[in-house]
């Protein structure tokens, strides 16, 4: 049995976003199983996955807004920016609602965030949170993220849940870290709950128990999205028979124009046949004035 496509999981607490992966292999007798963006044992709700084909959309899927609930438990800080770690610090919480949504403002302006020593990034090859583990001196080199939004839901000192809009690479346990530093008392993420990941939310995620029951009982496919919706965001082209046997071949289509919009040719382009069958990603080349396919998916 092959299986393309992909997966809205609502992923438990306690399992790795590995561990879902691996059951989903061996549910569905695939070895082409991979994630779209790391949920941390933690954590809980969506986690996409792709099956076969699809897992050479997952770069496009990383890159899709992410929506989160998160409790952050401020006073207290651990080596791991969660409820998991060791406690470091404790400090008395004496900050008032007027300094907590002013620090909140402040962490939706920032461009640079500095990751967890205890996260999955790696330096020179190795995890930092292998380093970390190893009781290495180093420090988690900054990276630029996108914070579209940080609202407050409810304030119950020394409790605050947050509403939070990112983009990729985006570590919430290091918003709830710096959030405490800017409060003077130290924080951690208590709880974090993925709401939404680009195009797919939790409303629509599908649990590990009825998951296995579908690839059990022949129902899986009630839960498996198509190869392209990880790239519907995109413009799309109808090909006749000849253009798409050259798309199917790897061969570049020359049209009299491409994109209209100088900004839309960095972007790639959906590619389908007559029969609505998927075909390719395709990019423009504006040197050589062509239409190249990049990913092809038949």
């Amino acid at each position: 049995m092959s299986v393309d496509g992909i997966l809205n999981v609502h992923k438990p607490g306690g399992l790795t976003s590995h561990d879902v992966v691996e059951a989903v292999r061996i549910w569905s007798q695939q070895k082409r199983v991979g994630h779209a963006g790391t949920l941390d044992p933690l954590a809980t709700g969506v986690l996409i996955l792709c099956l076969g084909r699809a897992t050479r959309l997952a770069s496009y899927l990383e890159e899709g807004t992410k929506s989160y609930c998160a409790e952050v438990f401020l006073g207290v800080t651990t080596d791991t920016d969660d409820a998991q770690g060791r406690i470091l610090s404790t400090a008395p919480v004496e900050a008032t609602l007027a300094d907590l949504e002013g620090a909140l403002a402040a962490l939706q302006a920032q461009r640079q965030q500095v990751p967890p020593r205890y996260a999955a990034i790696k330096r020179q090859g190795v995890p930092y949170y292998r380093l970390a583990r190893q009781g290495l001196d180093f420090e988690p080199t900054p990276r630029e993220v996108r914070i579209h939004r940080i609202e407050l839901v409810a304030w119950e000192p020394p409790t605050a849940v947050l509403a939070v809009e990112c983009g990729k690479g985006t570590y919430i346990r290091s918003l709830a870290r710096d959030l405490g530093q800017l409060m003077g008392c130290g924080a951690h993420l208590r709880s974090l709950v993925r709401l939404r990941s680009g195009r797919f939310y939790l409303e629509d995620a599908v649990d590990m128990e009825n998951l296995q029951l579908g690839f059990a009982h022949g129902f899986w496919e009630e839960f498996l999205y198509p190869v392209d919706e990880a790239v519907l965001g995109y413009d799309a082209m109808i090909l006749g028979q000849a253009n798409a046997n050259r798309v199917k071949n790897g061969q570049r289509l020359s049209f009299s124009k491409g994109p209209s919009d100088r900004a839309e040719r960095s972007w790639p382009c959906r590619a389908y046949s007559l029969q609505g069958q998927f075909l390719a990603l395709m990019s423009w080349d504006q040197v050589r004035g062509h239409w190249l396919p990049t990913k092809v998916f038949v």
